[in-house]
Order: structure tokens, then sequence, then C-alpha cells
């Protein structure tokens, strides 16, 4: 057997889960939502006996105990803050309900997105934007360009967690900034004029929307604590100070009070904002709960995956890694554009811009001409590719179960992957001509 053969042994029970969760809701949704959790269980569970033959039962156990308090715990907790502040923000009146109000909507997304995240603008912008057209029947197309444009398109470190990264390594904040923004018009641009043809079409089989009211706003005390959970999570990766070891693993001092204050704006928002806004938006705590199950999964399965790219060139990926390189050698943007997106379709696309990030040998402190290009090829990838799958990006799989919850009728994985990819990947095909050759 070859030494690479149980690391990728250990990479089936992800795909699995993967799969589980694009046929179980199609071909037994009951049992789905019975039993997500049992399920979600078995291939973990899968993972941890694979990996306890190679590695031994304690230190496996210890791999997914530093997975979950490094990176499950503060990631589930800044999705509860955002999911309860979002659903405490009552908008009713304005323009949305028609084609020209969505569209505007979304465009107001898309801003609010590279201000406040991509998590926090889209999880806001759900309700008002399904509550202005509950008149209508369709209204799976208005939750697909929300994922494909406000939950993803951003291009500051403040709105998407994979420019995060690169400003902890070393990018100027304003440089994916300079960098990005006319790919990220392109997209957007192309994008809201794709949604406007798409829901003129459906809006004229559909009832009239009702006579535009006054805009009011109600728990605006919710709009600021999704700020504070911006700024929180932004800090954490700025302050150090120091470690405390929690069962045999160290935890940065600085993630206990992130969690702590996140948990906090959770129960502050749950308290302040009164029931009557709860129930105007239909608001449960199913959606999350589903979530946290399924992102706990995939949390622990993921590892395997990653710790394959991270392995570079001398892991059992070598050969697709080395598409990254032209016959002389020499990086490709291209390449690293296509492939930095795809996986970050699929994987989460932080450590994926990392990875590519480090196998680029990018130096941000002296980006030569070359470097900026590679760097922005896969700063685009990281970012716009999200919206192709449900797991593409955090908010992604929060809005697909607000909505199921709100009676749309979404499609399955594998449906929804046919429909973004009907619509991106064209557009991605333009900036490649465009931006990336």
């Amino acid at each position: 057997m070859q030494p690479s053969s149980p690391g990728m042994a250990t990479t089936l029970p992800f795909a699995g889960l993967l799969l589980s969760m694009a046929v179980f809701p199609i071909m037994a949704p009951r049992l789905w939502q019975r039993r997500m959790g049992l399920v979600v269980l078995a291939w973990c569970v899968m993972l941890f006996a694979q990996q306890a033959m190679i590695e031994g039962a304690r230190n496996t156990a210890m791999a997914a105990w530093h997975m979950l308090l490094i990176d499950y715990v503060p990631f589930i907790t800044m999705l509860l803050a955002l999911y309860t502040t979002g659903g405490g923000v009552l908008v009713r009146g304005g323009a949305a309900g028609t084609p020209n109000g969505n569209t505007a909507m979304l465009a107001i997304g898309v801003i609010a997105g590279s201000v406040a995240g991509t998590t926090g603008a889209a999880v806001v912008l759900i309700q008002p934007l399904l509550h202005a057209n509950a008149h209508r029947t369709r209204k799976m197309h208005l939750v697909l360009f929300l994922i494909m444009l406000v939950a993803n398109a951003s291009i500051t470190p403040l709105g998407n967690p994979p420019l995060y990264i690169g400003l902890l390594h070393g990018v100027p904040f304003l440089w994916p900034i300079r960098q990005l923004i006319l790919p990220l018009m392109v997209v957007a641009l192309l994008l809201l004029a794709i949604f406007y043809f798409i829901d003129r079409r459906l809006a004229a089989r559909e009832p009239a929307a009702p006579e535009p009211a006054p805009l009011r706003i109600r728990g605006w005390w919710n709009l600021g604590l999704v700020l504070v959970v911006v700024v929180i999570v932004m800090l954490q990766g700025k302050l150090q100070l120091g470690h405390v070891a929690l069962l045999g693993v160290p935890v940065p001092v600085t993630e206990f009070i992130g969690v702590a204050i996140l948990l906090s704006v959770t129960l502050l928002s749950a308290r302040l904002t009164p029931r009557a806004i709860r129930q105007a938006n239909d608001f449960s705590w199913h959606p999350m709960a589903e979530v946290a199950m399924l992102f706990a999964g995939i949390f622990l399965t993921i590892g395997p995956v990653i710790e394959l790219l991270q392995a570079g060139m001398d892991g059992p990926l070598a050969p697709l890694l080395r598409l990254t390189l032209d016959g002389a050698g020499q990086p490709r943007p291209l390449a690293y554009f296509w492939l930095t997106g795809t996986l970050s379709a699929f994987l989460d696309n932080a450590p994926t811009y990392l990875v590519f990030f480090e196998l680029a040998g990018v130096r941000p402190e002296a980006l030569s001409d070359a470097d900026a290009r590679v760097l922005a090829a896969i700063s685009a990838g990281a970012v716009f590719f999200g919206g192709l799958t449900y797991i593409g990006n955090a908010p992604n799989m929060m809005l697909r179960a607000i909505a199921s919850h709100r009676g749309v009728r979404m499609p399955g994985f594998f449906g929804f992957m046919l429909l973004s990819s009907a619509i991106l990947l064209p557009v991605f095909g333009l900036l490649s001509v465009l931006f990336f050759r």
C-alpha cells in the first residue's frame, strides 16, 4: 500500500457527508429532517475510526477536540450572533417586491457586505426580501441571487474571511479593494442585470405587488449589535493576549473573550427584541440548529482534505497543483483563479486561500507585477466562487435553511449547483478573459 493511501481514504467521510446532503433531502426528506444528526454523526464516527487505526484513538480525539475549540466554536457562535441579531431587524415598506426594488435591495446588499461582512448583510437582508415578495409563489431565484451576490461578492478584509486571512499575512488592507474592484463590478453588474431580467419575467406571471409604503425599520439596536460582531471577529485575529490550556489544547485568550462577547450579543438581542418583531420575521431556531449540526460534521470531516492540499507538491494532490505552473515553471494566474475557486466552492474558502497563497510563494511586502496578478487571481477565486454551492461560504447554508423555513422550495445540493453554475461559470469565463489570462 502506498503511504498516501490512508490519507486519501480519510477524505471519504467528507465526500459521503456532501453526498448525504445532496441525496437525502430529495430521496428521503422525512428521514433527513428527523435523523440528520445521526447521519452526520455516522460519517464523523467513520472518520474517527479510520484515523484511530492510523494515529491512535487518543491523538485522533485530541485532533477533533482541537478543531472544535479553535475552529468550530468561534465560527458557530459568530453565526449564532448574526442569525439572532439579523432576525431582530424588521424592515417594512419601500420599493421591494418589484423587479426594480428587488434589484436595488441586492445592490445595496453587495455594498453592505463589504462593510458589515457577507454573513451579516445576507442574514439581515433575507427577511425583508422574502416578506416584500410574499405575494409571489416563485421566490427561489431571490435566494439564489442573494447567495451568489450578497453572501459572497465582497472585496474587503472586513467582508470576506479569505481576504482577512490575507490581511493577517501582510497583504495591505486596501490592496484587494484596488485589485478586485473592477472584477467585482463586472460580476455585480452582470448578475444584477440577469436577476432583473429573470425577476421581471417571473413578476409578469404573478399578482401585482402591493402599493409601496413608507420605509420603516424596527430593531435598530440589532444593526448596532451586528457591527459589534464584525468588530469582535476582526479584533480576534489582531490582538495577542496569550493562551490558556483547556483539556490539553492551548486556546488563545482572545478567542475566549470573543466567544463570550458573541454569546452576550446573542442573549442581549434575544432579550431586547420584542416578540412581535421575531414573529413578524417568522423567526425560528430550527434553521440555526440545522446549520450547527451540518457544519459540525463538515468541520470534523474536512480536515484530511485540507491536509492533503497543505502537503503541496509533495502530497498526493501534486498532479493537480502542478497545473498552476506553466512550462517554464512560472505561476499561471488563470490556473490559480480556477483551482482556488473550484476548491473554495467545496471547501472552506479561507484555508483554501491560505494553501494557494503559500503555494504561490507570495511575499506581500515586495509584490512584483507577476506576483500581484497571481494574488489577485487567488483572491478573486476564493471570493467569487463561494456562491457555486451551499457549502462554498458560511452564509449560504444559513440562507437556504431560513428560506426553507419560510416556505420557499429550495433546490437540493446538486440542483442548486447546476443553477448557480449555469449563471456564474460564464461570468467567471469573462473574468478569465478580462483579468487573468
